[in-house]
């Protein structure tokens, strides 16, 4: 496998996510931001972020599958939330948890999470990008 995830001693242990991403991999693949459309391009679960991260979760797994991968590949996954609180992160980690049972995977990846005041249309509260190493 390509990635090695750790937690270094003298770091926080998070449940979530690991702190480092080691990749030893030599295809790198970099997928675009991903919301909460269908492959239609409909909006999966307007006003419900859990709703739309497992949307957003499961995009990533199809464009992964494409490029050959997995989310075991992932080596840093991005997430862009509209008008981030605290608060919101119960419905958050629901959508991740929602996605990872219908996928089979526990993504514990470093993870970014960036507050923004607008994404590309109205009804898109989230969106994550991936990086991923494949051998």
């Amino acid at each position: 496998m390509a990635i090695n995830l750790v937690n270094p001693s003298g770091l926080p242990k998070i449940d979530v996510y690991r702190q480092v991403s080691i990749a030893t991999g030599s295809k790198l693949v970099f997928v675009a931001g991903q919301v909460a459309w269908d492959a239609e391009g409909t909006t999966v679960g307007e006003g419900d972020l859990a709703a739309q991260v497992e949307q957003c979760y499961l995009n990533i797994g199809t464009a992964l599958a494409g490029a050959g991968g997995s989310f075991a590949d992932v080596a840093k996954l991005t997430f862009y939330v509209v008008d981030w609180t605290p608060d919101k992160m119960p419905r958050l980690l629901e959508g991740i948890s929602r996605a990872s049972a219908k996928l089979g995977i526990t993504p514990i990846p470093p993870a970014t999470l960036l507050g923004v005041a607008a994404l590309d249309v109205p009804d898109h509260l989230v969106e994550i990008e991936a990086t991923a190493i494949l051998d």
